[in-house]
């Protein structure tokens, strides 16, 4: 199969190409929408015309993609992929597609579209060696990088009506995710009272002096030890040097693998105050994603995923990371979900990001043995 795989590499390296060179910013509704319709069409000339066909509608995010395949024997299993990515429109004519011995540089082709053209090329694979495969259902969404505010009802209905969830995002170094951390997402606002600073301090209170005292309040209740972590990452305020501020504000990402932390940090948040009482605090965002921690039928796809890799000669290891993706909404359902199964490079979100195509063949091997094994799962 790995030798399959590898005369295919071209084809593969082709397509990656031009998904990439069709840019999809999260926040750009005119080329999600460009991007998706011409990831539509590709995947009926690599499959063929879909036994189902739908796409939702994002609203102001980018729509959502739900074809299924049909397979040889039982079973669907859900391959999810993000079509969005972090670059804006323009990037890629700063930054174009590069190659560079064994490495390929471009906005996007590591997070996630390598993972894409893998889910694909895992299914053609299948079907060229006529191997006993289950349905295969890809679901594309295009605000994975902003939270899934649109996607996230129709992953968790996907995830529920298939047998398995494969998340086609990078791999670490080889290795799939089977533990994510959670994600909050939070917006403390601070409203004082505006003065001169000069000719009557005492009549202002300072929102800016506040947030100052606030925010070391906000980062105590970080526990490394438990796996919480709090970053503030945006502080704004003010309106001049010489004015009392009126307001300041900050904006603070937590990450969590422990599900009993979010009533905590929930608590620690309502109990925010200062001393002078003119000021006003506010808290607003929440939860983003639940932290994706190994469940029994999680474990049980992992093993199916270690044998896959075995059969083609390779060991496959599991690793946490602290970064969140749409895998962490099919564990916290309690379904079966294996993350990490896409493309090998290094860099995601930096202009670094790569793949290394040498390592692509073993990966699209193993997808489509982890695919074919899935029919008894």
């Amino acid at each position: 199969m790995v030798d399959r795989a590898g005369a295919a590499l071209p084809d593969v390296l082709a397509d990656l190409r031009r998904l990439v060179e069709s840019e999809t910013p999260s926040n750009d509704k005119q080329a999600l929408d460009a991007g998706l319709a011409d990831i539509g069409n590709w995947l009926t000339e690599r499959l063929g015309e879909p036994a189902a066909r739908e796409r939702h509608d994002g609203g102001r995010y980018g729509d959502i993609l739900d074809v299924t395949f049909p397979g040889t024997a039982a079973g669907t299993v859900l391959l999810l992929c993000h079509y969005d990515t972090v670059w804006p429109v323009g990037t890629l004519a700063e930054w174009p597609f590069t190659t560079e011995g064994d490495r390929i540089t471009a906005p996007g082709c590591l997070d996630m579209k390598l993972g894409i053209v893998h889910g694909v090329w895992a299914l053609r694979l299948l079907r060229e060696l006529e191997i006993p495969h289950p349905s295969v259902r890809f679901l594309l969404n295009g605000d994975e990088e902003i939270g899934s505010h649109a996607s996230r009802p129709h992953i968790e209905r996907a995830c529920t009506e298939s047998t398995a969830t494969l998340v086609l995002e990078p791999s670490r170094a080889g290795k799939a995710k089977i533990r994510r951390k959670g994600l909050g997402l939070f917006d403390l606002a601070v409203r004082g009272v505006e003065s001169h600073a000069g000719l009557d301090p005492a009549a202002g209170a300072s929102a800016i002096h506040a947030l100052a005292e606030l925010i070391p309040a906000v980062t105590a209740l970080a526990d490394p030890g438990r796996g919480t972590t709090i970053n503030v990452g945006l502080i704004t305020g003010g309106t001049g040097r010489n004015v009392v501020a009126g307001r300041a504000g900050c904006e603070i990402d937590i990450r969590i693998q422990d599900p009993a932390e979010m009533p905590r940090i929930d608590a620690g948040f309502a109990s925010l105050a200062v001393a002078d009482d003119r000021i006003e605090v506010e808290v607003t965002g929440g939860w983003n994603r639940p932290p994706m921690n190994p469940n029994p039928p999680s474990e049980r796809l992992f093993d199916h995923a270690r044998g896959a890799a075995e059969d083609i000669g390779r060991t496959l290891e599991g690793t946490s990371v602290g970064g969140v993706s749409d895998a962490n909404f099919v564990s916290a359902l309690g379904k079966p979900v294996l993350d990490g199964l896409g493309a090998v490079g290094a860099g995601p979100h930096s202009r670094g990001e790569h793949v290394v195509p040498s390592e692509s063949p073993g990966q699209l091997a193993m997808l489509a043995g982890l695919i074919s094994r899935l029919c008894d799962f």
